[in-house]
């Protein structure tokens, strides 16, 4: 629990305004699906421009894979506004194919016909392209076609600056950012279980997606597949983990040995990934290297502290050399019930809940506690709203129920602290609506996505039905915020830089490329100390 002097002092006018310099950002993923709600397999479209290069209209692992991503603002309204505009551009360029609004997976074709993205002949296009290719070797295609929704956050260097008098730190400016964003991120592991039980959508999975994978899923319909009281199943066995990595101890007790505890699972063979080897028998990659991590990006964890890199730059490099800049949340399912896959209503109370996980006392996280976050997660995501769920604490079982009232009541005053200084009181209703969904497990995303499933007869129907709608709305006009001259503009010039990009590189051998990347690693090394 923040401190009530620290409360008093950022809700006094001359500081109300620090917090209405929050940072936040949206990164949201969605599947190209077909009129028959099966994946598209064609390539990404033209007038989209380059997935390499382009802004805010890019790929993930697969071709068929969008991710669209907004640039950072202040407000919420204009955020929304961004994802609302990209999303309509997208529908102005799919054809008569579809965006999937689920978390899950539309109707998949056998795995090897699921197609990895392609960036061109750049070596910054190919190293992309291998790195998809190894993330496919390593956990299969299907893993990778999940989709879901990155929240970006920071906030101001006046707040920092305020926060550090506060706490009567006298060092620089930027390290303290950086530790008490890794206070954040510790605290934040703490308690996401609470965020993957109020937004997870995904209790339901497509049979498509099971063929060839052990599972403890019980048959709904005839091609559905579910738990009955899960939340988010993105999050658990059959979503983004990996059996190689649970043996990946990563430290957050700061920066160096963050970063230390990654450049040595990139450095270190692993050996499932020795006998698959870099290269094929005919020289082509298969991969980029034989590590447990190709690159920091395939450490598949709910947030991750972020600095932008430069070109050529890898994001640890970027990190150790200039501190932490804002943090990823990468725990949030798609909102079927939102057009846009997310809503203000989400974002007023993961801001309310950033806050208190920043604000509040945060130590050093123990490898028993780590086990117990992991406990936490994997109960919440299949069990959630299990009546009478038992999570754990300092090794203590403590009701579900009741420890979600009580990490509510910690968020509340944060919430309130928002209501004065940033969006009125849209901060404090967010925070009743959660309540409710505490007493009332029928009113999470999860329960509803159940209840239509089971209405519909099964996800496909439903989730295209979903689509069908939402492609709708998308295509209405008149209310765009960006002319479509202007996104066209963008496709343009994204194909053009795609295209130097490639020019420029035909003299440096991709072999060398890759050492030169590899080759920044070490220095995050330098002074790490171990968990």
């Amino acid at each position: 629990m923040p401190s009530t002097t620290l409360l008093k002092c950022l809700a006094e006018p001359a500081n109300r305004a620090l917090l209405g310099g929050i940072l936040r950002g949206i990164e949201k993923e969605g599947l190209r699906a077909d009129a028959a709600g099966r994946l598209a397999l064609t390539p990404h479209p033209q007038g989209l421009g380059a997935a390499l290069t382009h802004p805010y209209i890019t790929t993930d692992y697969s071709e068929s894979l969008l991710e669209l991503i907004t640039p950072p603002c202040h407000r919420i309204d204009t955020l929304l506004h961004w994802l609302d505009d990209l999303h309509r551009e997208t529908y102005r360029q799919l054809g008569d194919e579809y965006l999937w609004g689920n978390s899950m997976p539309c109707v998949l074709p056998a795995e090897l016909e699921i197609p990895i993205a392609q960036y061109g002949r750049s070596n910054r296009g190919t190293m992309k392209s291998i790195y998809r290719a190894g993330l496919g070797h390593r956990y299969g295609r299907v893993m990778q076609t999940v989709a879901g929704i990155h929240y970006n956050f920071s906030l101001p260097e006046a707040f920092w600056a305020l926060l550090q008098q506060a706490e009567g730190d006298h060092g620089q400016l930027q390290d303290f950012i950086s530790r008490r964003y890794f206070d954040l991120i510790r605290n934040f592991r703490r308690h996401y279980w609470l965020l993957v039980y109020l937004f997870g959508a995904t209790p339901v999975v497509d049979e498509s997606f099971l063929t060839g994978r052990p599972h403890q899923l019980e048959r709904l319909t005839q091609d559905t597949y579910y738990l009955p009281h899960a939340t988010a199943l993105r999050m658990g066995d059959l979503g983004y983990q990996s059996r190689a990595q649970e043996a990946l101890h990563v430290c957050y007790n700061n920066s160096q040995s963050y970063a230390g505890s990654l450049v040595a699972a990139i450095q270190v063979p692993y050996p499932a990934y020795e006998k698959t080897g870099v290269k094929d028998a005919a020289g082509n990659y298969q991969q980029l290297n034989t590590g447990l991590l190709q690159i920091e990006n395939e450490f598949y964890s709910a947030i991750r502290p972020k600095r932008t890199a430069k070109s050529g730059e890898t994001a640890l490099s970027a990190l150790c050399l200039r501190g932490v800049e804002y943090i990823e949340v990468r725990c949030i399912d798609i909102d079927p019930f939102a057009p846009t896959g997310v809503s203000a209503e989400q974002i007023h109370f993961l801001d309310a809940f950033l806050l208190h996980c920043l604000l509040s006392p945060s130590p050093e996280t123990s490898q028993q506690e780590s086990r117990e976050i992991l406990f936490n997660q994997q109960q919440v995501v299949s069990q959630g709203r299990a009546p009478g769920l038992k999570l754990l604490f300092n090794g203590e079982e403590h009701t579900f129920t009741d420890s979600a009232h009580q990490l509510l009541n910690r968020i509340q005053p944060l919430a309130e602290l928002l209501d004065h200084s940033t969006e009125g009181a849209k901060v404090s209703a967010s925070w009743r609506q959660q309540q409710e969904k505490i007493d009332q497990p029928d009113k999470t995303p999860s329960a509803r996505v159940l209840r239509e499933v089971i209405h519909n007869g099964s996800f496909k129907d439903w989730a295209l039905k979903c689509a069908q709608q939402q492609r709708e709305e998308f295509l209405k006009q008149g209310s765009s915020n960006h002319n479509p001259k202007y996104f066209a503009a963008l496709a343009e010039e994204s194909l053009q830089q795609q295209q130097a990009e490639e020019l420029a590189d035909n003299s440096v051998p991709f072999a060398d490329y890759l050492a030169q990347y590899y080759a920044q690693y070490p220095a995050c090394c330098q002074g790490a100390r171990r968990c």
